[in-house]
């Protein structure tokens, strides 16, 4: 695994950047303290740029494949306008039982839907236009979930990819996992259909722009 910025640094980026809802802070500190992989958890750093994206942009309505115990999804919600709407797929029902539990305590939590099951059959079920789409699910499906919801996205909309760089592992993949994401970051380099950049956020974070005439 190759570090993708010193700790230290990331933690300065954090300490000057707005911090997150206590509710967040406390939906964080559970996960670590009961969830397996907590690591999955976005934590501030990303959320606030998730958040930032959301407000640069002026989004309304958010689709997320990946709940996890709800950190991202509570932190987008946070920037979304009343009215605004973030539906989240989760396959795990205890992580949308975590989640769930966090958003009832949340004034933004009636702008979270989430749906249960596996998300490449939700997807099929699934009205766009949405104006941002964050991934962040089984790698291994990388690949369809972004055909699948960049129909639904609308154009000049956002998609945003986390874990793109997956530890420098895409440098010298070995795993079906690895080999999945180099595919992934290469499909979209070559899309004519969308612009990207691939950013060093913690794990990567591929962004994706929708081009006005697709």
């Amino acid at each position: 695994m190759i570090p993708l910025i010193d700790t230290r640094l990331e933690e300065y980026a954090i300490a000057h950047s707005r911090a997150p809802s206590f509710l967040l802070q406390e939906l964080q500190a559970y996960t670590y303290e009961h969830c397996d992989n907590p690591e999955m958890v976005t934590g501030p750093l990303e959320a606030g740029f998730l958040r930032m994206l959301i407000h640069l942009i002026g989004a309304r309505r958010v689709l997320e494949i990946g709940l996890f115990t709800g950190y991202s999804a509570l932190a987008m919600a946070e920037a979304l306008p009343v009215g605004g709407e973030l539906i989240s797929c989760e396959i795990d029902p205890k992580h949308c039982a975590i989640a769930t539990a966090f958003f009832d305590r949340s004034p933004h939590g009636n702008k979270i839907r989430t749906v249960l099951g596996p998300a490449l059959e939700t997807l099929d079920t699934i009205k766009g236009p949405f104006d941002m789409v964050f991934l962040d699910a089984d790698k291994e499906n990388y690949l369809q979930y972004y055909e699948k919801t960049l129909p639904l996205l609308r154009p000049e909309g956002l998609l945003v990819a986390d874990n793109t760089l997956w530890s420098g592992r895409v440098l010298a993949p070995e795993k079906d996992t690895d080999r999945a994401l180099v595919k992934f970051n290469r499909h979209i380099q070559r899309d004519h259909r969308v612009e990207n950049i691939l950013l060093t956020v913690r794990d990567g974070m591929m962004l994706v722009r929708k081009q006005p005439s697709s």
